[in-house]
């Protein structure tokens, strides 16, 4: 997790993120609210004995988005990572090899990298676990294609890590329009047993009963969310594991109070939920708890 430093409105990704709001008030009181929330939220993991390595992002690279280092790395259980390309120009500074070097002094191996940043030459954007969702046990990867998630890529990244592509457009209203979601990951949460999904941004019949006949055979119970449930980031949530090898569903506090009672039991029956507020994240980042969250799949030494 990247504590933020510059964090605000980012300019170049509202083009296409339509859960960005402006908020009336100077960067500098954002970035601190912003800063208490994610203090907040990291506390919250670590008394749960969730493992989390929060690192510092640095004033100079100006990446008002290092909050959610999810979009441009992700960490595999055979010691590859992978670095992906980003739309936003400003984002691609993300990216800090430094981060690898402490993982490995965390007592992480790192066998390889896998860089698929030279598509941005291109146009060419798959951005991370935003855009991908990895079932692990089942060798499949789900994406919601958009100019953030492109499908040559994405079936390049299948061939890479041997996974089978589900592949579906999202879309949501704005301004009485069908427009597609940004990230896959704002309307579908995969966790071990269970998907959170939000059906109805499935606009193709076809393809929303095949999203649906894939969860289903491999055994996983669907909960359903509504279009407004997502928009309070409902769908933006990550099963983590804490002490004794306990399951967490991870949220924020919008998203949790945005579900009904049945939603809830429905989760519970499942794992425990952790929830924080990220109002201000939520609000100006358009990103949520699981954009927060890169996770470390990688071996231990």
């Amino acid at each position: 997790m990247i504590r933020p430093v510059n964090f605000r409105m980012n300019e170049q990704t509202a083009v296409n993120n339509y859960f960005q709001e402006d908020i009336q008030i100077k960067n500098t009181e954002i970035n601190q609210k912003a800063q208490q929330e994610f203090d907040q939220f990291v506390s919250v993991l670590r008394e749960h004995g969730v493992n989390v390595v929060a690192v510092d992002d640095t004033k100079e690279r100006d990446t008002p988005d290092s909050i959610f280092p999810n979009n441009w790395v992700s960490f595999h259980q055979n010691g590859t990572v992978c670095v992906y390309p980003m739309f936003a120009e400003n984002r691609r500074k993300e990216r800090r090899e430094d981060l690898f070097d402490l993982l490995e002094e965390e007592g992480f191996i790192i066998n390889n990298i896998i860089d698929y940043t030279s598509a941005e030459e291109e146009g060419v954007f798959l951005e991370g676990t935003g855009s991908i969702l990895k079932d692990r046990v089942n060798q499949k990867a789900y994406c919601a294609l958009s100019q953030r998630a492109h499908e040559d890529l994405f079936i390049e990244f299948c061939e890479d890590f041997d996974c089978f592509p589900v592949i579906f457009h999202a879309n949501q209203s704005v301004d009485g329009q069908r427009l597609p979601i940004y990230h896959t990951n704002v309307m579908m949460a995969m966790a071990e047993t269970f998907v959170v999904i939000c059906l109805d941004t499935i606009d193709d019949k076809k393809e929303r009963k095949n999203v649906v006949d894939h969860i289903k055979k491999d055994g996983r119970e669907i909960i359903e969310i509504t279009e407004a449930q997502m928009y309070h980031f409902a769908g933006n949530m990550l099963q983590v594991i804490g002490k004794d090898d306990k399951r967490y569903m991870v949220m924020s506090s919008a998203a949790y109070n945005s579900l009904r009672q049945d939603q809830i039991e429905a989760i519970r029956k499942h794992c425990e939920i952790i929830h924080s507020p990220l109002d201000t994240i939520e609000t100006c980042g358009g990103g949520s708890a699981r954009c927060m969250m890169a996770e470390v799949f990688l071996p231990r030494a």
